[in-house]
Formats: C-alpha cells, structure tokens, sequence
C-alpha cells in the first residue's frame, strides 16, 4: 500500500483520483480548500482549507502531515478563466498563473521533508501549455500558466534527480469536469484512470517528460 496525496481533491478529476487510489487499497490524503459530501463519503483522510496558491496555507499544510512519509505526490489543483484577446481580465490572469504554476511548485518544495528516494511527484498540467500544439489562440492566463508550470516541472526532474525523486507532467485529456462547462471527450473515471497508469509508469528513466493520460508523448 503506497500513500498518495492529491491536491484539488473534492471534486472532478482529484475526486476520481481519490474513489480510484482508495479502491485499489491506497492510502489517500485528499487536500482541497473545502471538501464535499462526495469526498467526505470516500473514507479517505481530509485535509481542507489549503489553498495551494497561499505559502501560508501550504505551511500549515506540511505542519498538519507532520512526519507522514507520501510515496505519490498529484498536484492536481487547478483554475480556469477564459480570456480572450480584447477583454483579458488581468487579475483572473494572475490568480491562474498563482494556482496552475506557482501552486504545484509551492506544494512539492514545501513537502520535499516528506518524500523520499522513489517518490513520485506528479503534476496534472495541459497540452494547452504546449507552444507547439497551440493552434487556436486564446485563454491567456491558463495556457500560459501551464507552459509555467511545464517549465517548472522540468526543472524539478532535474534538480529532484540526486533524490531519487520522479517528475511527470500530465495531460489528463479534455475532460466533462465543472472546469469546462462539462463539454469534453471523456469522462472524469477514463482520465483517471489513464493518469494514474502514466503515473505508475514514471520512472526516473522517464522523469521530466510532458505525457498525454492516453499514453502519448506530448510536445513542448
């Protein structure tokens, strides 16, 4: 039995992650600002008021977990704002690029005391950080959050390496989740599962790769 966190844990893709990682015999700690009646319903523990984005928070976080060791770090915690060229709303800019880049960099340096050689740290980024996939234009804050957060994970394989600590980042697919309106191609239970396949094939071989849940390798 491995012990998981996930960030973003109380509804959508994090809350699937938890149902799934519990069923397969997993300790989970499922962290979220607020949990739901669908997280409090899985027997997982929870810890809520943590927002990633607040160094503070992440503080009292790491002091809530103590010497608990986590083998599996998801940062899964993430904001969506649409903002189009024209009507770009700066401060939605900046909370995205606070929660979708600077969060998982936060929480993985903050909880480094509790992994260890053969951890793994995930992050649930988007092929929508991608420059060479973007065809289409638009949602400023979010794709260049997640191009942050890209950076920031290849950074991390490589300074986390001497640790024997693993880096993937992960597109989880366009998902029917509260985030996109719940249009998508797939439902929260496949990209989960494809997440947590990618994840138990990270390997420090494969660290600081940009990895579609499906299983193909994605451009930068």
């Amino acid at each position: 039995m491995d012990t998981y966190l996930v960030t973003g844990a109380n509804r959508g893709i994090g809350l699937e992650l938890c149902q799934q990682l519990k069923a397969a015999g997993h300790a989970v700690i499922a962290v979220c600002r607020q949990s739901s009646p669908e997280l409090d319903a899985l027997g997982v523990r929870v810890l809520a008021d943590c927002d990633v984005s607040d160094p503070a928070a992440v503080k009292q976080l790491a002091e809530r977990l103590g010497d608990t060791s986590i083998d599996v770090l998801i940062n899964n915690a993430g904001v969506l704002s649409r903002n189009a060229l024209g009507e770009i709303d700066y401060d939605t800019v900046l909370h995205q690029y606070r929660v979708n880049a600077m969060g998982p960099l936060l929480v993985t340096e903050t909880l480094l005391p509790n992994l260890h050689a053969g951890s793994k740290v995930a992050i649930i980024t988007s092929r929508m950080g991608s420059v060479a996939d973007n065809d289409s234009g638009g949602h400023y804050g979010y794709r260049m959050s997640k191009a942050a957060v890209n950076m920031a994970g290849a950074s991390l394989a490589i300074d986390l390496k001497d640790r024997g600590i693993a880096v993937g980042l992960l597109h989880p697919g366009y998902v029917k989740t509260n985030m996109t309106g719940h249009n998508g191609f797939v439902d929260t239970r496949h990209s989960a599962q494809g997440l947590l396949q990618r994840i138990a094939q990270l390997r420090m071989e494969n660290s600081g790769q940009f990895w579609h849940a499906e299983g193909e390798q994605l451009p930068w």
